[in-house]
């Protein structure tokens, strides 16, 4: 009778133990949260104008193309979060009896801002900035042109800490009271030797190769949607250098527009405003308007 009990107890444990393991097995496993938000998008526009020999009205004809591409990349895990943007813009015009092709845009730019979060939207921060230009720019005359920037002449390097207030990743605050800052140039426009040689070229002293500057930073970036086919894109970034004016605020401000027509057509407009008396004692003032062949990734 000991021997049927003990083999019915057995008989029933290898049962339910096998039940469960099964259980186990069949049981869905739970789906794990992306780390990593990947997404950009790139876009070519394009215009044209002609006239023929009857036209009155006056005009030249041209061509003109602008590229633009943007790339996001972050990164969330518990407390940390790392956001990276890439964008790059380049623009060309072709006047009818103009030697030159005209560059009408250029911009490479990095960004990149490291954050633990101390509360529901702000987090302990460290950002790194820099920006340049692709190409060789020049300032034209009727019959020439004059060298006046290149590659990394001048080149952009910000790093700072401070505070991120992000409320999602299409609406953030970054403050960083402090903030280094480094201007690069080639001594070709440095030294007054050089035939291409300008004066305070973008606040690097004659002789030297960059400028170094300490600040209080504030980059601030908002998307939305106005409409469910009209998007709006702002980036301001603020700096003040301690010292040297401090009361003379770099400001760069860009809008970016985009009406989309269908999953490949769109009406673009880029605004972007610039104050920095280091380059121009005025503001700069860049416009783009067209249609645009847009491309996902």
């Amino acid at each position: 009778m000991k021997k049927l009990l003990l083999s019915a107890l057995a008989l029933t444990s290898m049962t339910l133990f096998a039940q469960e393991e099964e259980t186990q097995q069949v049981q869905p496993q739970e789906t794990a949260t992306p780390r990593w938000t990947k997404g950009g998008n790139a876009s070519l526009m394009f215009s044209q104008s002609a006239f023929n020999h009857d036209w009155t009205g006056g005009g030249t004809n041209n061509v003109a193309g602008n590229l633009a591409i943007s790339y996001a990349f972050n990164y969330k895990k518990d407390k940390w979060a790392w956001d990276n943007n890439i964008y790059i813009d380049y623009g060309l015009t072709k006047l009818q009896d103009d030697k030159f092709t005209r560059k009408t845009n250029d911009r490479f730019e990095i960004n990149s801002v490291l954050g633990k979060q101390a509360t529901e939207f702000w987090y302990y921060s460290l950002f790194l900035n820099f920006k340049t230009q692709l190409t060789d720019g020049y300032k034209y005359t009727a019959t020439d042109r004059t060298l006046i920037n290149k590659l990394l002449s001048p080149g952009y390097l910000q790093s700072g800490i401070g505070m991120l207030w992000k409320k999602s990743d299409n609406l953030k605050v970054n403050l960083a009271p402090v903030t280094a800052k480094i201007v690069t140039a080639r001594k070709q426009f440095t030294s007054p030797t050089s035939a291409n040689y300008i004066a305070n070229f973008y606040g690097v002293e004659d002789n030297k190769n960059i400028r170094f500057e300490l600040g209080f930073s504030a980059n601030a970036y908002a998307k939305f949607n106005i409409m469910d086919n009209v998007s709006l894109e702002n980036i301001l970034s603020l700096y003040s250098n301690y010292l040297d004016k401090p009361q003379n605020i770099d400001i760069d401000y860009t809008l970016n527009a985009v009406l989309t027509i269908n999953k490949y057509l769109s009406t673009n407009f880029t605004f972007q405003a610039i104050y920095d008396d280091n380059a121009a004692r005025a503001v700069q003032i860049r416009e783009v308007f067209g249609l645009g062949v847009n491309c996902k990734f």
